[in-house]
């Protein structure tokens, strides 16, 4: 089964083949302030499973290692990469067309989450 999603404008859009290798929620620091939300939802999929279907993003080294992709049109974030996850891509889950079968396996970086959001799910909460 194949997987598309795209940014807020439509110009970057992607696709990938499933299974995908997993789907987190993250609550660091870094990914809150790209998202402007309390946490935000990834699903990583591996190298050579997806494709830029339409424009290709523009990249914002945010640290060293790390590549945020993001549209040049519409500012919308798309995905991220870092040499600490080798061999995969992690796309903003909230941007896929289909959202069936998305389900989210756990929380990370639950240390640097924000005090007033408590999700309501029984999730492992991981840190680091």
């Amino acid at each position: 089964m194949t997987k598309t999603g795209r940014c807020l404008c439509g110009a970057v859009c992607f696709a990938y083949d499933e299974p995908r290798n997993w789907c987190v929620h993250c609550h660091c620091e870094s990914c809150r302030r790209q998202t402007s939300s309390p946490f935000t939802t990834f699903v990583g999929v591996a190298d050579g499973r997806w494709r830029w279907t339409g424009a290709e993003p523009r990249l914002f080294q945010s640290s060293p290692g790390v590549r945020r992709y993001f549209c040049p049109t519409c500012g919308a974030p798309v995905a991220y990469g870092s040499d600490r996850h080798v061999g995969e891509l992690h796309f903003y889950a909230s941007l896929l067309d289909d959202q069936t079968g998305l389900a989210p396996e756990g929380h990370v970086h639950w240390e640097e989450r924000v005090p007033w959001v408590e999700p309501a799910d029984d999730l492992p909460r991981r840190e680091g």
